[in-house]
């Protein structure tokens, strides 16, 4: 007994002296066994083809609708391809994004189904469901991220779940029980790990196995996805902290707080040579902050005033994006001067999708919008028969 204590004691004060103790991965969290889940847990694929490498339909553009459905509408003839909808989903919402591997479309709806597409054809490869018919999940605001063969993604509370599938037939690799909580973020992939949150929780996995490297707690929820500069992990809080982390160990490196009553970013970060790119809300004025990726030091900040930024993305060299105003604009990357403004008479939803150097395409809640730079010109590609009035959100991806 004596011998025991001793020991317990000198494992206290390694702990003590060294931090805390590592983070390993719980036995009850972390299963690749469909048969010891819950059935609300569970994983069921139907194979219907072997998955191929498919040509590109490049003259077509995929939409996902913001009432749920999928559709590759081609742009020469200004027709529908095909169109493909969930099998039987209570809710009809876009809710997320898709993603374009060797020509085949994955694409997750809100009900908890996933499906591997033809995007030639709309031909379905295969059809995963994420729990059960009975007890529906909810799959918000994911894209696919799909690496060495596995398709990652999370869902929602109350199943609070990071899926592995294979991307063969959807059929389970591995999942991990994150804490219950909202994890409204797309997962990262880098250095063959994954990184998602869960409320005010962290996570670094193996990417191949699942197994748990680190789960962090932070004070506030997280909100902003994860992203990397190919070195370190960069993910903000609900509020207004941008944290740099170790991909390895839960070490905050630097950490960066926004100005005075902003917050919300979101998804609205990424980053580029070695800087960090973030846009945050405020009830007066929202910024777009670019940042040292080493050092958290800001480099420039560029202001709007009375109006929020609801999208940024980076294309050649600019900053992208529009506000909840209605304003289309480009941002040089490296000075933070706009380059470019437009006041839109159509409300974007979706995100932006660059043709050509004369125009982008976005989608508005009542039509797909191909926007000229040259004459500012707004021009309806197709027209919605119907208009939903509690407009979520949709996703447009050119076929390329």
């Amino acid at each position: 007994m004596k011998k025991n204590l001793i020991t317990l004691l000198f494992v206290f004060a390694i702990i003590n002296m060294f931090g805390q103790a590592p983070v390993t991965s719980n036995p009850a969290k972390a299963n690749s066994n469909n048969k010891t889940l819950p059935p609300n847990e569970m994983v069921t694929n139907k194979a219907i083809k072997p998955v191929t490498k498919v040509p590109l339909d490049k003259n077509s553009i995929l939409i996902y609708d913001y009432d749920g459905s999928l559709m590759s509408f081609n742009l020469e003839s200004e027709a529908f391809n095909w169109t493909i909808k969930a099998t039987d989903a209570t809710i009809e919402m876009c809710a997320n994004q898709v993603t374009l591997k060797d020509g085949v479309i994955y694409v997750p709806f809100i009900n908890g189904e996933i499906f591997a597409i033809d995007n030639q054809t709309g031909t379905i490869f295969w059809k995963s469901r994420l729990g059960n018919i009975t007890d529906q999940i909810i799959i918000k605001d994911q894209v696919p991220v799909i690496s060495d063969g596995k398709l990652y993604i999370t869902t929602q509370n109350p199943n609070n779940n990071i899926y592995a599938l294979d991307i063969k037939d959807g059929s389970l690799v591995w999942n991990y029980k994150l804490e219950p909580s909202d994890n409204h973020t797309p997962v990262l992939f880098f250095d063959n790990k994954v990184f998602t949150q869960s409320g005010t929780n962290f996570y670094s996995f193996e990417a191949n196995t699942g197994k748990l490297i680190y789960q962090k707690n932070f004070e506030e929820a997280i909100s902003g996805k994860p992203v990397t500069d190919g070195e370190n992990v960069f993910i903000a809080n609900e509020k207004d902290v941008v944290y740099a982390l170790s991909p390895n160990k839960p070490d905050v490196l630097w950490q960066f707080k926004l100005n005075e009553n902003q917050h919300t970013i979101k998804e609205r970060i990424f980053c580029k040579d070695k800087k960090v790119y973030f846009a945050a809300q405020g009830p007066e004025v929202s910024s777009i902050y670019a940042v040292d990726s080493k050092t958290g030091t800001q480099i420039w900040k560029t202001d709007f005033n009375n109006d929020n930024i609801e999208y940024i993305v980076e294309e050649s060299d600019n900053v992208w994006g529009y506000t909840r105003k209605a304003k289309l604009f480009q941002i040089d990357i490296n000075n933070g001067e706009i380059a470019f403004e437009a006041k839109l008479t159509t409300k974007p939803i979706s995100n932006l999708e660059f043709a050509e150097d004369d125009f982008l395409f976005y989608y508005s809640d009542a039509a797909l919008i191909q926007f000229e730079f040259k004459t500012k010109d707004e021009n309806d590609v197709y027209l919605r028969t119907s208009i939903k009035d509690d407009v979520y959100s949709a996703n447009l991806k050119l076929i390329r």
